[in-house]
């Protein structure tokens, strides 16, 4: 189980100093809207690959008039630890990472950290449009392969430079095959990544028992992903996305940008309880159902067999809930085996857990 014990942060959001002790058990932060509770949880996810739970730039989550950018001090269960700052220099700002005092990198903090979260914004993510849900699904991606986060740029370096030569209306074949190819290889990484997580993960879904958090039924719509999900090999996928882009040039650069490739795949849910679409249940049918993929994509992680148990944060679950709602996610968290982080306005929100999770007041 990989847990956080320790939690340390300087100038972070609204944090000018904040030190948690903590043990292995959940965490159970309560407190007024506006103790910074949230802050704390983005703050953890600044620990994972990725720019967290709020897609901050590295900048803004320096608290008002600090002069010296923030950091964030973790340590594990197993004693290690972890350091993600924001740094002043001449020219602007740097993040630094340092792995027991010593100089790290993301790959490195990915090895031992794996994070999966759900906060409000993400509550949507059904009703939006398929951006949406790609942001969503990439998160999961990210967590079981902290890797797919790099292929992804790769892919979107790419695609602006080709978006930057379909804008000028005439295009050099060599030149738009040359960055097609890279398109394709870093698209074709993407769709397998993604293909393979869709599995584990409806995997997850399957085993879950029945209960509170309904089933849902995943599929990925693009042609990359779905060839992957068939077992084609990276070339062939490659080929496909390249052939895809070629094929489409003349109506990109009508279009002024690339109008098909991995960046345009759609998730799609179904909830098995109705057999309807996810965008078409309730509001506490998609919150419901959210919540069950969460789990699964942390059960899945944890029965991996790849890297550490994951981090679970979870802003503001619990709030909209029942009682025995409340019961059955806690139930389900302790049985998972990653350390979950939970904010609420009351502490009685945290009742069914009992003295299985520990609690901490967050005053403003």
């Amino acid at each position: 189980m990989t847990a956080l014990t320790r939690l340390r942060l300087t100038d972070f959001r609204s944090h000018a100093a904040l030190d948690l002790k903590l043990d292995t058990r959940p965490v159970c932060l309560y407190g007024p809207n506006g103790a910074g509770k949230t802050n704390i949880l983005e703050a953890i996810s600044q620990l994972g690959p990725g720019r967290g739970l709020r897609a901050a730039a590295l900048p803004d989550m320096t608290r008002h008039n600090a002069p010296n950018g923030w950091t964030i001090s973790a340590t594990l269960d197993n004693e290690q630890k972890l350091g993600v700052g924001l740094e002043p220099t001449q020219t602007g700002h740097k993040r630094t990472i340092r792995l027991d005092s010593a100089p790290a990198t993301v790959t490195d903090l990915a090895e031992l950290i794996r994070i999966v979260w759900l906060t409000p914004d993400m509550d949507s993510v059904f009703r939006g449009g398929a951006s949406d849900r790609r942001r969503f699904f990439d998160r999961q991606v990210m967590a079981h392969i902290p890797s797919h986060g790099s292929a992804a740029n790769r892919y979107e370096k790419a695609m602006r430079e080709r978006n930057a030569l379909l804008e000028r209306g005439r295009v050099d074949p060599a030149w738009a095959d040359a960055i097609e190819g890279r398109m394709a290889e870093a698209g074709a990484l993407i769709a397998a990544n993604r293909a393979r997580v869709l599995t584990l993960l409806q995997a997850a879904v399957d085993a879950r028992p029945e209960g509170h958090f309904p089933k849902g039924d995943l599929a990925l719509t693009g042609p990359a992903e779905q060839a992957a999900t068939e077992g084609a090999g990276m070339m062939d996928i490659a080929d496909l996305i390249a052939e895809d882009l070629a094929k489409g040039r003349y109506r990109d650069q009508a279009a002024g940008r690339t109008l098909s490739g991995p960046h345009r795949t759609d998730l799609t849910v179904i909830h098995r309880p109705t057999g309807a679409p996810a965008g078409q249940a309730s509001t506490g049918q998609q919150k419901a159902l959210l919540i069950g993929l969460i789990l699964a994509s942390a059960r899945a992680l944890c029965e991996d067999g790849e890297g550490p148990s994951p981090l679970i944060l979870l802003d503001e679950a619990a709030a909209h809930l029942d009682r025995d709602r409340r019961a059955a996610l806690f139930d389900e968290l302790l049985s998972i085996g990653g350390q979950a982080w939970l904010t609420g306005t009351e502490d009685y929100l945290f009742e069914p857990f009992g003295d299985r999770a520990q609690k901490v007041e967050i005053s403003p």
